[in-house]
This record gives C-alpha cells, structure tokens and sequence, in this order.
C-alpha cells in the first residue's frame, strides 16, 4: 500500500507535504526561541526590581548628602567671606597705622638720637 500511495503522489503534492513539516519544525524551533526569550526577559524583570529596590534608596540618600554638602559649602562661603573682610580691614588698619605713626616715631627717633649725641658732646667739653 505505501507504494501505491507515493505512487499517486505528484510532485507538487510531494512538495507541499515537505513544505508542510520544514514549516512545522521552523514553527516549533520559533516557539522554543520565544520561550527562551521570554524566560531570559523574566529574569531580566526581575533583576532590574532588584536594582531598583536597592538604587532608589541609595539615590534618595545621595541627594540628601548632595543638599548637606551645600549647606555646609555655603557655610564654608559664608566663613571665607568673612575672613576676606576681616584680611581687608586689618590691611588697612595696619597702612593708616604706619601712616600714622611712621612720621612721629620716625621724628622721635631723630630727635632722640639728636639728644643723645648732643649728651654725649656736652659730657665731652
């Protein structure tokens, strides 16, 4: 009997029947491949809420740092600024004291080592 029935097989209908199981295997090899696919994606998933129960906290604190970190950056400003005032009025502080005093310590100086070698003169004659 099964020589009967290729017998009665023409080509195109030997053709179609390989057609018909190459299609069925490429079908069931796809079906595997999205399955693997699916499953890999599901792990992927999966992982990726693990980060991000792990990453969002961890966000959530460094910008809790990064605003502490400003706070005192703008204390430290706040510090620098007021040590630059204090450098430029103790600057000039110092410039009006030497101008101040420079000429009359620089007068008494002379005027005691004027004195002091006239003494020194008289004490000799």
């Amino acid at each position: 009997m099964s020589a009967a029935v290729l017998a009665e097989l023409s080509a195109g209908d030997l053709a179609v029947v390989v057609v018909t199981g190459c299609s069925i295997v490429a079908v069931v090899a796809v079906l595997f491949a999205l399955q693997r696919v699916l499953s890999t994606l599901r792990r992927v998933r999966a992982t990726l809420d693990g980060i991000n129960e792990v990453a969002l906290p961890l966000i959530d604190d460094l910008a809790a740092s990064v605003a502490d970190a400003n706070e005192e950056l703008a204390k430290v400003q706040r510090l620098v600024g007021s040590a630059e005032s204090i450098s430029a009025t103790v600057d000039a502080t110092s410039k009006l004291a030497y101008r101040a005093l420079s000429a009359p310590v620089i007068k008494t100086v002379a005027m005691t080592s004027g004195a002091s070698r006239a003494a020194k003169r008289l004490r000799k004659e």
